[in-house]
């Protein structure tokens, strides 16, 4: 694994460790949430209205937070954000320890909380192009990848344990301590000054922001091809049901980790994604990769086969996510990173929503391994005819692409060398 962007930016190291500080506490959150209403409630609807009182807020402020990000202060953007997450969840603390706490709260207070995360994100992912080297951007984004996969597989177990131990309010409480040091973390990072022609936060810079996104063939690639690996080939809302029909439901929780587990040993492994320029392709050769695992385990007759598929399909996804956040970093002008920041991340929440969906119908209808073996066929087919459609995208080349040469030459030109 490459660690140059660690050893080299004090700035990543600081966003770097604040990341790591913050996703252990937000999955305690993350596992106490629906505990908590479902222990209020009893309904599995009300646990699911959860995610539905999140979804419009992460939508609205995810478009408007890359609009902000292009014309504030990206640094002052995320400690506010990152401070008013802390208050919701200190609001959640507040509500468990009362003797009988109020279901609505956690509606409230989730709804906020997706709205902050979402106004953060498009500023957060966009201090990484100015902290980090041109030629070391996709060290980092296999960096940032790696400490994703570690807490996901390691956090939500740790999570449920601290909260099965010590109750809702602790958890809550440990996680207002980790917004806390994550804040002490983000404090001394250093950004450079917004530009004097930045745009004002408006519709209308929304708008610019999607007609660039729009005319550079290239990244629209890395959102169509995403969004159509995920709306075929994403299927936990299967695992349950494989789980029951292989007769070990209480390994069901293997399926959901698998994903995690493949895409940190391919993290690890991860070095030789530096000397890879043919990006687009390379997503391309991902994502068909990635459906074709996720096809290969519907006719897998063990858990350990259909494991091992889900695990070669998770290192697919996070090679692909590498090479897309290179594009993204090494090629968007900074004037336009935190709007299309914002069109990023819908692009990488909604397709697993839709996949879910997808999956849900294919299984009513003709059964768990038709759906997971036709979704991924479907997910091969469409990546296929998105390379043909695209091959502006299909072709990038960051050694001759015209953004990235520029974007390059600007770097160099505002560090001296």
């Amino acid at each position: 694994m490459d660690l140059g962007p660690l050893r080299d930016s004090r700035d990543f190291r600081l966003l770097f460790g604040s990341g790591a500080v913050t996703m252990f506490g937000s999955f305690l959150t993350l596992v106490a949430v629906p505990l908590q209403m479902k222990a209020l409630t009893g309904s599995y609807l009300a646990v699911g209205l959860v995610s539905v009182a999140e979804f419009v807020p992460m939508v609205v402020c995810g478009l408007w937070g890359g609009a902000i990000a292009d014309a504030l202060n990206r640094r002052k953007i995320i400690l506010y954000t990152e401070a008013g997450l802390c208050v919701t969840v200190l609001l959640l603390m507040v509500n468990a320890m009362l003797p009988a706490p109020h279901p609505w709260v956690l509606y409230v207070v989730g709804a906020l909380s997706a709205g902050l995360g979402s106004l953060q994100r498009p500023s957060l992912e966009s201090l990484t192009p100015r902290v980090v080297r041109h030629d070391q951007l996709t060290a980092a984004a296999a960096l940032t990848s790696f400490r994703w996969n570690l807490g996901a597989i390691v956090a939500p177990g740790l999570s449920g344990l601290l909260v099965t131990w010590s109750g809702f309010a602790v958890a809550y409480g440990i996680n207002v301590a980790t917004y806390l040091g994550s804040l002490a973390l983000l404090w001394p990072v250093r950004t450079p000054p917004r530009s004097e022609d930045a745009p004002q936060a408006s519709i209308r810079a929304l708008v610019e922001g999607v007609r660039y996104a729009v005319g550079r063939p290239d990244l629209m690639g890395t959102y169509l091809v995403d969004v159509a690996a995920m709306i075929f080939a994403f299927s936990t809302a299967l695992y349950p049901f494989l789980a029951d029909e292989l007769g070990v439901p209480e390994l069901q929780g293997l399926f959901f980790s698998a994903s995690a587990v493949g895409s940190l040993i391919a993290s690890v492994t991860s070095g030789w994604t530096g000397h890879v320029h043919r990006h687009g392709l390379g997503v391309v050769a991902a994502a068909i990769v990635w459906g074709a695992a996720v096809a290969l385990a519907a006719v897998m007759p063990t858990v350990w086969g259909i494991f091992a598929c889900l695990a070669l399909a998770g290192a697919a996804d996070m090679i692909s996510g590498v090479f897309r956040s290179t594009i993204w970093n090494q090629t968007i002008p900074d004037e336009f990173r935190g709007r299309l920041a914002g069109i990023e991340l819908l692009s990488y929440t909604s397709g697993p929503m839709l996949g879910n969906a997808r999956a849900s119908l294919m299984g009513q209808l003709g059964g768990t391994r038709f759906s997971l073996g036709a979704g991924g066929l479907l997910c091969v087919g469409a990546v296929v005819a998105m390379a043909g459609l695209l091959p502006g995208f299909r072709r990038y080349d960051a050694r001759t692409d015209e953004h990235a040469l520029r974007e390059r030459a600007r770097r160099e030109a505002l560090s001296g060398t």
